[in-house]
């Protein structure tokens, strides 16, 4: 038996049901990442190591260290990640203090953003991603309806979170983790001071857009892709392309061009336009019904979770998944600036995969308590 806060009672039956379109969904979009990192590489793969699979195998091993991530955390009571969110933070925070470090950070790009473990790269802003969402729900639920303080506690958090991505650096995910704290913020105080937030936070990133030359050539390639056809438009393009080629039915699976040396990162940020030319139009409605699928039995989840704290980190896990998606989709379809964010369980990339299972399993476990304590 459990007892909770309101001296009530609850038998820890194993009757407790799991939610199975929580993990099958993205199981079926991991499946099919994997199929199209293989596709997308094998031409190239070969030459290499003399195997058409080799990325996709490394794929697949990252999706079953992502499901022992997975069970771990379903395993793992959501009060226990209450308790120790502070410390998982600051050690999120070390981590990415240490890709700046020379010898222990591994750069790439002109970029400082993984460490290498024992032959294993990985991305500590995936950690610090999770370990905000935590923190955030814990300091939401500490100060219940004190909506200043809550405000305050989540821009130091935004700010302590944001310098060590700077420095590497990652705007992308410097934006991406303000989103989903301040997303956070509003599923619980609303849009107001968020909004306000918004305005200064709009004219800093412009502030930081002009500084670095790079990050202007994002911006005017969403502009006008066809001013720098071979320069900073040329990924926009062959994206295009790729849609354009595939039209409504697709080319058919290992049958794309553009993946031929013509789309750079067609296995990682432009997996969704590599999947548009060989499965079509039918594909990527497929992939974005899938997803509309998936939060929606997250939103059932949300209005059945325990408690507030519950409440906050389901909200703030599910906007870890659907944000990535939409910023993805929206710069490989010309409908925002390009910012390197993968797709959720598809791009390639054993950091970012694992680290969504493991969102996966907080969810299922957060939603096994919500069920076991609705059960009579």
């Amino acid at each position: 038996m459990t007892r909770y806060a309101d001296n009530t009672f609850i038998p820890n039956d194993a009757h407790a049901k799991v939610d199975i379109w929580l993990w099958l969904i993205p199981l079926i979009l991991s499946g099919l990442g994997i199929l199209m990192v293989t596709t997308t590489t094998s031409n190239l793969i070969y030459n290499v190591s003399g195997s058409p699979f080799t990325m996709g195998i490394r794929q697949t091993r990252s999706l079953g260290l992502g499901f022992m991530m997975m069970l771990f955390a379903f395993c793992i009571p959501a009060r226990f990640w209450q308790n120790i969110a502070g410390l998982l933070w600051v050690f999120s925070i070390i981590m990415l203090v240490a890709t700046l470090i020379p010898g222990v950070g591994n750069s790439s790009g002109g970029a400082s953003r993984w460490l290498r473990i024992g032959g294993i790269s990985i991305q500590p802003s995936e950690i610090m991603i999770l370990a905000a969402v935590l923190e955030s729900g814990k300091i939401f639920n500490k100060h219940a309806l004190d909506q200043k303080r809550c405000f305050i506690a989540t821009l130091i958090l935004i700010a302590v979170s944001s310098a060590p991505l700077l420095l590497q650096p990652d705007l992308g995910s410097t934006i991406f983790l303000a989103l989903v704290c301040m997303g956070m913020f509003t599923e619980r105080f609303g849009w107001k001071l968020p909004i306000l937030l918004g305005v200064v936070g709009a004219a800093l990133l412009v502030v930081l857009v002009i500084l670095e030359p790079y990050r202007m050539r994002r911006i005017n390639a969403f502009r006008d892709p066809y001013s720098d056809p071979l320069g900073s438009g040329f990924q926009t393009i062959q994206g295009l392309i790729a849609f354009s080629n595939g039209g409504i039915w697709g080319s058919g699976l290992g049958r794309g061009l553009q993946k031929l040396q013509y789309l750079p990162a067609a296995y990682t940020d432009f997996i969704y336009a590599a999947l548009g030319e060989e499965l079509g139009l039918l594909g990527t409605l497929g992939v974005l019904l899938l997803v509309a699928l998936w939060m929606l039995r997250c939103r059932i989840l949300y209005r059945r979770a325990e408690d507030g704290y519950s409440k906050s980190v389901a909200w703030g896990v599910t906007l870890t998944i659907v944000l990535p998606l939409f910023i993805n989709v929206g710069g490989v379809t010309n409908m925002m600036p390009l910012t390197g964010m993968p797709l959720p369980f598809m791009s390639y990339g054993g950091s970012a995969l694992v680290m969504a299972w493991m969102r996966v399993g907080l969810l299922l476990r957060l939603q096994k308590d919500a069920s076991r304590r609705s059960s009579p």
